[in-house]
């Protein structure tokens, strides 16, 4: 029965046969997309799901110190900065030393590690044993398990997609961290209202630790380097020098880290300023990161046809403006319905920066890059930009503290649209209309560059 109205629905004279059958199209993988590889499904999968958890955890963690523990703008500050710690401790021996493993074992690892250490907090918080010291130590955890497992599942990318393919697999990854951005906001703060910010947690947990479970039994093909080759200091300072001589990714690291310390003075208080100044409930601010989710979206479909028409450098200086311009905004918006308005279109207007930015970032930083060198330029510039991002992070909660929470803000929005300006003013990214190519392998062959490559996928500040 089912069978012939369907068949009778996908007749072409009768016009629900014409939208059905536009609707099996949309529905229809095209023949050769990459979401037809099973490999790489499961993988998108995890992706996706393990995006869902960390848009709960990017709510929660914050509203757990903010509202149950009543934590000061500089406990907040200090709470930001123990998550970005272990990317300026471990980037570069981490990245060292994920050339000579086994990445997909690293990855799964750390999602189930991560999936552990997010369940503390419910746990704590049942006991009567939550602090900020607690929030600390699982802030640092969390670093840390982002830096390694995080650059290893960048490096799993390329095992599984033939390079040639690697732009439509960031374009689809960017997608589905996108729409977990939409629907993660809305569901946290559900979740929040219902089960509370720590109990809210544990789904998050349960979603990273289901992740990992799914990238079990994969098979990628990898090759490490022959021990003898093996000299740690000397393959971490090739990483370092190959960096340092390149105009154009001095010029990046530079501009993304200043962006950085925007991003993270202005992140520290922007849930304080939501919850205190704006006076929203736990659920409004996770319906106000729809809006965030919104933006992401955007500047995933159309930044890179942004990107090619106006290229790769302006597109960049772009993004660094959008966000500078949401920040600023909101901290001159006063505190009724209109600054609401200007907190949901920060998210916005951050949203579509942060990945105009790091689209861009991520690409004119491979493209100059030799495939074996890619591993620890990756590890170098990571570690180049999140050095400024610990700073940021501390001199936003004290300004919030001393001067007010509306300061950091405003210091986060003008520093980033004066970096915009002298980014665009600085030849080295302006002129950059096209992806540059990378220098041939045989000709400039750095010293101990060798083992396998990494791919960074790096598509939100914090990467």
């Amino acid at each position: 029965m089912a069978t012939r109205f369907f068949a009778s629905l996908s007749r072409p004279g009768l016009w629900p046969g014409l939208l059905f059958e536009r609707m099996r199209r949309l529905l229809t993988l095209p023949p050769g997309d990459l979401l037809r590889d099973a490999i790489y499904r499961r993988l998108w999968t995890s992706i996706l799901i393990s995006s869902l958890g960390g848009q709960i955890t990017m709510l929660a963690l914050p509203l757990t110190a903010a509202v149950l523990l009543n934590a000061s703008p500089t406990q907040m500050g200090l709470l930001t900065s123990m998550e970005i710690a272990p990317f300026v401790l471990f980037s570069l021996p981490g990245g060292v030393w994920l050339d000579r493993v086994r990445k997909l074992p690293v990855y799964i690892f750390g999602e189930a590690f991560l999936g552990l250490a997010v369940a503390t907090v419910p746990l704590a918080a049942w006991m009567g044993w939550l602090t900020m010291t607690w929030l600390y130590v699982v802030g640092f955890v969390l670093g840390t398990v982002y830096t390694i497992a995080g650059s290893a599942s960048q490096i799993v990318l390329t095992q599984v997609v033939s390079r040639d393919r690697l732009v439509e697999a960031h374009a689809k990854n960017a997608l589905a961290s996108s729409g977990a951005e939409v629907a993660g906001p809305g569901v946290a703060g559900v979740l929040i209202k219902l089960l509370g910010a720590p109990m809210a947690l544990a789904v998050d947990a349960v979603l990273v630790l289901f992740s990992a479970l799914i990238l079990r039994g994969i098979k990628v093909q990898e090759q490490l380097t022959p021990s003898g080759q093996a000299d740690f200091w000397r393959d971490l300072k090739a990483g370092v020098q190959f960096v340092r001589e390149r105009a154009l990714l001095v010029s990046l690291a530079c501009t993304v880290g200043s962006w950085q310390l925007c991003y993270n003075a202005a992140q520290v208080v922007q849930i304080l300023f939501a919850t205190r100044s704006l006076g929203l409930s736990a659920q409004e601010v996770g319906l106000s990161y729809v809006a965030l989710g919104a933006g992401t979206v955007l500047a995933s479909v159309f930044g890179h046809r942004i990107s090619a028409k106006v290229g790769p450098g302006p597109c960049l200086v772009l993004g660094v403006a959008s966000s500078g311009f949401g920040w600023l905004l909101l901290g001159l918006m006063p505190a009724n319905a209109w600054g609401v308005a200007a907190f949901a279109f920060m998210l916005f207007m951050f949203g579509v920066g942060a990945v105009l930015i790091f689209i861009n970032f991520l690409s004119l930083r491979q493209a100059v890059t030799p495939a074996p060198m890619l591993g620890r330029m990756t590890s170098t510039m990571r570690w180049l930009i999140l050095i400024p991002a610990g700073p940021g992070a501390l001199l936003g909660g004290w300004l919030g503290e001393h001067v007010g929470l509306r300061s950091s803000l405003l210091f986060a929005g003008v520093g980033a649209l004066c970096l915009a300006l002298i980014a665009w003013r600085h030849p080295v990214i302006r002129d950059v209309r096209e992806l540059p190519k990378a220098e041939d392998l045989e000709d400039q062959n750095p010293q101990g560059v060798a083992g396998a490559s990494g791919l960074a996928l790096d598509l939100g500040p914090n990467k």
